[in-house]
């Protein structure tokens, strides 16, 4: 067996003795959990649907070592090779982020994907990430010289993809990348006058979306009045939460997944909450809340003000992910089709957290002597 000593001078070597290993072991407890849950969801969903009962589990499963990989490649990398990988992917996902408005398919109103083989790509899951630290990049610029306009240069890339996702239109992601970039935008030391007015600005943009986009009133109406529209999911979802109680029915013995087309995927917390419950959905809270709060607790010793920035986008993106994603399945918020971060079903979202939480792990390794790129 190979063991690595503080002596060890390999990539690897240094890689285990800075690495946050408790995080590691955090992403990789909801990576094996999400893995048992998809396992236990998906065979229902499939079989309604007409494909082979293991379909979305061969695909998730081929999905998970690929995951493995990136998380570990990635977390490898220094701040500044974080930033340039950042930055190529971030232009690869515009530009398939547009191509996906000319040629991709339309699938319940939206165009989000495009199809490469048996392969279903959804190139803004990547936007998401990379664009929390390209911007970082941005405002750490604009603070090490007042010459470089790098606020100016963070707005205009924001109002690209924040139109590029109303195009498709996909509003939610819209709001988690604008309250992302807004947090930045804070840390950078927004002024109390610009923090009034993007609050402002975002108040009308929820009424806009609420005005414009009839799939928002109808999700936000249903929500307001639930007694009066069609909230099937959520029912189903909220009943599935009330059999499951404390110790839930068993694996494999829930019924919720048999009724709800999104089992797998945006509802799987409800599968959970059946089958494992309440106590088990608590374990997952947990995971979620130590990565985020461990997180921002490792900032508070961090001198470089780039990885601040985009830790910080980088850990308050997968707490919005999973308190959306959470807080529909408890009936808290409008429905919004956004996955629980390494529990749902899905390669794009699968292998674009992948990214998320290799490049976090990079970023909050601890590096001798760190300053400012």
């Amino acid at each position: 067996m190979t063991t690595f000593t503080r002596l060890d001078r390999s990539v690897v070597g240094r890689w285990w003795w800075t690495v946050d290993r408790w995080t590691l072991l955090a992403v990789l407890l909801l990576i094996i959990m999400g893995g048992i849950m998809v396992l236990a969801a998906s065979p229902a969903v499939a079989s309604r649907i007409g494909v082979d009962s293991f379909h979305f589990v061969k695909r998730q499963f081929f999905y998970l070592p690929l995951a493995f990989a990136i998380i570990f490649s990635i977390s490898l990398m220094s701040p500044i090779w974080v930033r340039r990988t950042a930055v190529i992917v971030f232009g690869v996902s515009l530009i398939l982020t547009l191509a996906t408005l000319l040629i991709g398919p339309e699938v319940k109103g939206a165009k989000r994907w495009l199809w490469f083989g048996s392969f279903t790509l959804q190139p803004t899951e990547f936007l998401k990430p990379t664009f929390a630290v390209v911007s970082a990049w941005m405002f750490a610029q604009q603070r090490k010289n007042d010459e470089i306009p790098g606020n100016l240069i963070a707005g205009i890339l924001f109002l690209i993809v924040v139109g590029l996702l109303l195009l498709q239109p996909d509003v939610g992601m819209t709001l988690v990348v604008s309250a992302v970039w807004f947090a930045q935008f804070f840390l950078a030391g927004l002024g109390i006058m610009w923090v009034v007015l993007f609050l402002g600005v975002g108040i009308v943009g929820a009424a806009s979306a609420y005005i414009f986009f009839p799939h928002v009133s109808s999700r936000v109406d249903r929500f307001l009045k639930p007694e009066g529209g069609e909230n099937y999911q959520i029912e189903r979802a909220m009943e599935a939460f009330q059999t499951g109680g404390f110790f839930g029915v068993g694996p494999g013995d829930g019924s919720v997944k048999r009724v709800l087309p999104d089992a797998h995927t945006d509802f799987i917390f409800a599968v959970v909450g059946e089958e494992f419950g309440v106590l088990f959905c608590l374990l997952l809270l947990g995971l979620f809340a130590f990565i985020v709060l461990r997180g921002f607790g490792r900032l508070l010793e961090e001198k470089n003000f780039f990885v601040v920035l985009a830790a910080a986008g980088l850990l308050t993106q997968f707490g919005l992910q999973a308190i959306i994603n959470i807080g529909v399945n408890l009936r808290l918020m409008p429905t919004k089709g956004m996955t629980l971060p390494f529990i749902s079903y899905g390669g794009s979202s699968m292998l674009a957290l992948a990214v998320l939480m290799g490049m976090l792990l990079a970023l909050s390794r601890r590096r001798a002597g760190a300053g400012d790129i």
